[in-house]
C-alpha cells in the first residue's frame, strides 16, 4: 500500500514537471504593443491617454497653493530654528537629566583599619543614585 502511494507521487510530480516545460512562455506571458511607458501614463493620468485626468489634477492644486508674503518669508528661519537638531539641544532639549539628591550625611567619631585608629566625626555629601538617569523625550515637562 505505501509502495504504491509513493510511486503515484512521483508520477504526479513528473507529469507536473514535464507539463510546465511544455508551456511557451509566449503563450504564459502574451506580448502586447503597449510599452512600460504607455501603461505607466496611461494609469497615472500622464500624456499619453489621461490627458484630462492630468489637468484636472493640477487645476485642483494650483487652487490650494499660495505666495510666501514678505512676514512670511522673514519668519521662516526663526520658526525652523525651533526644531532644526543640532548637538546641543539634542542632549539638552530632549534627553533632560533626572534630577539625583545630594544626601548629606554626619559620620560618627569610629576607629578603623586593621590597627584601631581613631577617624574623628566628619559631613560627607553623596548622590543618591549611583548613575545620572536621563529621562525620554517627553517625559519629563517640568524643570528642576
Amino acid at each position: 500500500m505505501r509502495r504504491t502511494w509513493i510511486e503515484s507521487a512521483a508520477v504526479l510530480c513528473a507529469v507536473a514537471v514535464l507539463g510546465g516545460c511544455a508551456t511557451s512562455k509566449d503563450e504564459l506571458l502574451p506580448h502586447g504593443d503597449h510599452t512600460m511607458l504607455d501603461v505607466w501614463n496611461q494609469e497615472t493620468g500622464g500624456s499619453a491617454g489621461g490627458g484630462q485626468a492630468a489637468r484636472q489634477l493640477l487645476d485642483a492644486r494650483q487652487g490650494l497653493r499660495r505666495s510666501l508674503t514678505e512676514a512670511d518669508a522673514q519668519a521662516a528661519p526663526a520658526a525652523a530654528a525651533a526644531y532644526t537638531r543640532t548637538a546641543a539641544n539634542e542632549i539638552y532639549r530632549q534627553f533632560h537629566r533626572l534630577p539625583n539628591p545630594d544626601l548629606v550625611m554626619y559620620v560618627f567619631p569610629h576607629l578603623a583599619g586593621s590597627d584601631p585608629v581613631p577617624v574623628p566625626g566628619y559631613t560627607t555629601v553623596f548622590p543618591l543614585y549611583q548613575r545620572v538617569q536621563y529621562a525620554m523625550p517627553g517625559e519629563r515637562l517640568e524643570d528642576y
